[in-house]
């Protein structure tokens, strides 16, 4: 079952990043500029001018928003069944595809030299998710951070990779071996 979640990332109170995931998806992250995003909401560039001094900042306000939105299902859902179904949305989530396909430059920072604050709030979700399995015995014993990385890290390997590895697998192949990687890494 594929959630359409992210359609309802619109409208969250924040006109500004709205705006600027309208020019993400219509130009790209390079033609998208802070003026263009200002007057699409109604704003004044000074007003965006003082909130994110950069385009490549708005962003990555937008992209923490729309990602976190996504990981939000950690929360609720045990973390097997929330990283493949976080992986799965983020794959069909269309800023994500826009970026892959139009920016990818932008993600390297953030595979190679650093956490942002995406991945500092996933790994809280991730991390709080292994610590509540943990409570209830569906969880292994370990550190629940580093248990939170490491399935941080699997997962976005399938998300960022898995399109490489496709064909004769399909989409749902490489997520039904994500879950089983993370099953026999998580359960007791």
């Amino acid at each position: 079952m594929t959630s359409i979640r992210h359609n309802t990332t619109m409208g969250n109170g924040d006109p500004v990043l709205d705006a600027a995931r309208e020019m993400v998806l219509a130009v790209g992250v390079r033609r998208t500029t802070l003026t263009d995003v200002a007057r699409r909401a109604g704003l004044s560039r000074m007003t965006i001018y003082r909130r994110w001094p950069d385009v490549r900042g708005l962003v990555a306000d937008l992209m923490t928003r729309e990602w976190v939105l996504v990981a939000s299902r950690f929360a609720t859902e045990d973390p097997v069944t929330a990283a493949v179904g976080v992986v799965r949305e983020l794959r069909d989530h269309p800023l994500w595809r826009k970026i892959v396909e139009v920016d990818p430059e932008l993600l390297l920072p953030y595979l190679l030299h650093r956490r942002g604050s995406s991945h500092e709030a996933m790994l809280a979700l991730v991390e709080s998710a292994i610590a509540r399995g943990q409570a209830l015995g569906a969880v292994r014993p370990g550190d629940p951070g580093t248990l939170a990385r490491s399935v941080l890290l699997t997962a976005q390997s399938f998300l960022l990779s898995g399109p490489t590895m496709l064909g004769p697998l399909t989409q749902d192949d490489l997520d039904a071996e994500l879950a089983t990687l993370l099953e026999r890494y998580l359960r007791p």
